[in-house]
């Protein structure tokens, strides 16, 4: 069964940078087609915040290329987002993400609080 746990997560100051990583148990994360982290805001959708592929390749929506970075560690069976330059907008529970064929699993979330 594959469980994704995400940690993390935390309170940090505007300008600020988090790292929020997500280790996949239950299967290598090198099976899955791609991997991603989204984000929800309370009384918001949740949204996109990046994804990886299996062959590596990532995508960011616009607001936030630049600032994240989506990476992956096959060794340690992780994905992680690296955050800086962190705003109060950026205020949500951060989700990982795991897709292969029509299998969806997502991890429990942690919380990410930017002060301002």
């Amino acid at each position: 069964q594959v469980q994704l746990v995400e940690s993390g997560g935390g309170l940090v100051q505007a300008g600020g940078s988090l790292r929020v990583s997500c280790v996949a148990s239950g299967r290598s994360i090198f099976t899955f087609d791609v991997m991603g982290w989204y984000r929800q805001a309370p009384g918001n959708q949740r949204e996109l915040v990046a994804t990886i592929t299996r062959d590596g390749r990532t995508n960011y929506p616009d607001s936030l290329k630049g600032r994240f970075t989506i990476s992956k560690d096959l060794v340690k069976n992780t994905v992680s987002l690296q955050m800086n330059s962190l705003k109060p907008d950026d205020t949500a529970v951060y989700y990982c993400n795991a897709k292969q064929w029509s299998n969806n699993y997502w991890g429990q979330g942690t919380q990410v609080t930017v002060s301002s």
